[in-house]
């Protein structure tokens, strides 16, 4: 059963005929255009086709769901009875509900049949321009792909979103190398639409590189001391995505462990700070037009110059807590330009780290961090002294957001996020 339209009828009909009471399904097809190099050759063609099915329903409060990739009679027949299977066995729960119905739409958003002739020699450009402007730099591997996919979504409450959808995505790894002087991997990779821009000029691609020679030059921290960090835009998403997990998300909230569960209107973090979640932008090429849960996707400003608007939760835990459902699950994320260029935040940091990277655990409920700077450069007195290793950082989520000294003019957009450069003060830094 190749159409997907055909699938989702089929899938309908299952359901009526099973008495499913309540359901929600979503119905995928994709189609992958890969090209890798081995070094800078290339070496790897291949088009990868993916299908998928998944199921959720309802039964007297009773939720279960099911996914699978065989999309024959047979396969979605077993898909639907292991939904069926799944709700019987678990526990009633009146949070359990299914999406109010929304008005049926189909959202058409990039390139979705690609040029693969003029992809493949803007990844040969890419390559030659790696080559002849940054000369110290070996490129380990070169992924280029353009992913094609169709997806049908539908509920019983009459709910019917489809959506087209393609996008090109570039990932280069690499190091570094001068004589004896060699750095350890990085990557760097982007979503686009774009094919009339050079890649060296699309996201963070060419400061990625700049910065990788430039860790050739290494400093050294020995002592531990209190300083400020300059968060990267790459940095920025995962510390951002740290927050949201600790303060507003779903399961801090249900379980009420949030130091934010009774903060909404307050003033939570800088008012330099404005940060939403976007439905509809064209910097960014990973969007989503709606929802797991069937709503058409709405932008959402979580953070309005420090004051903190709104939850992040799905209709579960929307339903569980009592408080309205958040119409965007994208992670799509803007955050608003400050006045200070990168060269003024640096200029002005006494003591500290440009951070590019951090590796740790999971942050505690307090909002307490620990882990490793990684691609990150040793700041004093307003120089960039060297690259650094084995520095560990620590301090707290909400202070990072609270302690904020300049917020960047420059935003990096790299198809997920758009995102400028965050300067914080209070952060413990240890050396070796």
């Amino acid at each position: 059963m190749n159409d997907i339209k055909e699938t989702a009828a089929y899938l309908q009909t299952l359901l009526k005929e099973k008495g499913a009471a309540e359901y929600a399904c979503s119905v995928s097809q994709s189609e992958k255009r890969e090209l890798n190099t081995d070094l800078t050759e290339f070496s790897l063609y291949r088009t990868i086709f993916n299908q998928s099915a998944s199921v959720t329903v309802i039964q007297e409060g009773r939720r279960g769901s099911s996914s699978g990739n065989d999309l024959t009679e047979a396969g979605l027949e077993k898909t639907v009875d292991d939904a069926m299977l799944s709700a019987a066995s678990s526990m009633p729960d009146e949070a359990n509900v299914i999406a109010e119905a929304q008005t049926p739409e189909v959202f058409r958003t990039g390139v979705y049949e690609p040029d693969m002739e003029l992809f493949y020699d803007r990844l040969t450009e890419f390559l030659g321009d790696i080559k002849a402007q940054y000369p110290r730099i070996n490129v380990l591997q070169l992924i280029g792909d353009h992913t094609q996919s169709h997806t049908l979504y539908f509920n019983s409450n009459g709910t019917r979103f489809e959506e087209f959808d393609g996008a090109y995505g570039v990932m280069l790894e690499m190091s570094a190398s001068d004589g004896e002087k060699n750095t350890g991997l990085d990557y760097v990779q982007i979503s686009t639409h774009d094919l009339t821009t050079p890649f060296l000029r699309q996201g963070n691609i060419a400061k990625h590189l700049a910065d990788a020679e430039k860790s050739l030059e290494s400093a050294e921290i020995k002592e531990k001391f209190e300083g400020a960090v300059i968060l990267t835009p790459d940095c920025l998403g995962n510390f951002l995505y740290m927050l949201a997990s600790n303060y507003i998300m779903g399961g801090v909230i249900m379980n009420g462990t949030s130091q934010w569960l009774n903060k909404l209107g307050q003033q939570v973090a800088s008012d330099k700070i404005t940060l939403t979640l976007k439905a509809q932008d064209e910097r960014i090429v990973n969007l989503q037009p709606f929802t797991g849960d069937g709503y058409r996707a709405e932008d959402v400003k979580v953070i309005d110059k420090g004051v903190l608007n709104c939850f992040l939760l799905n209709l579960y835990a929307a339903k569980k807590t009592g408080r309205p459902v958040t119409k965007n699950t994208s992670f799509a994320l803007v955050m608003e330009p400050g006045d200070k260029t990168l060269e003024e935040m640096v200029a002005s940091i006494p003591r500290g780290l440009i951070v590019g990277g951090f590796s740790g655990g999971e942050p505690g409920a307090n909002g307490e961090f620990s882990g490793v700077a990684k691609n990150s450069f040793y700041v004093e007195n307003g120089k960039i002294l060297g690259a650094v290793t084995e520095t560990m950082i620590n301090g707290n989520l909400e202070n990072v957001f609270k302690n904020v000294l300049a917020i960047s003019r420059e935003q990096v957009c790299d198809g997920s996020t758009v995102l400028p450069y965050l300067a914080c003060d209070g952060i413990v830094i240890s050396g070796k």
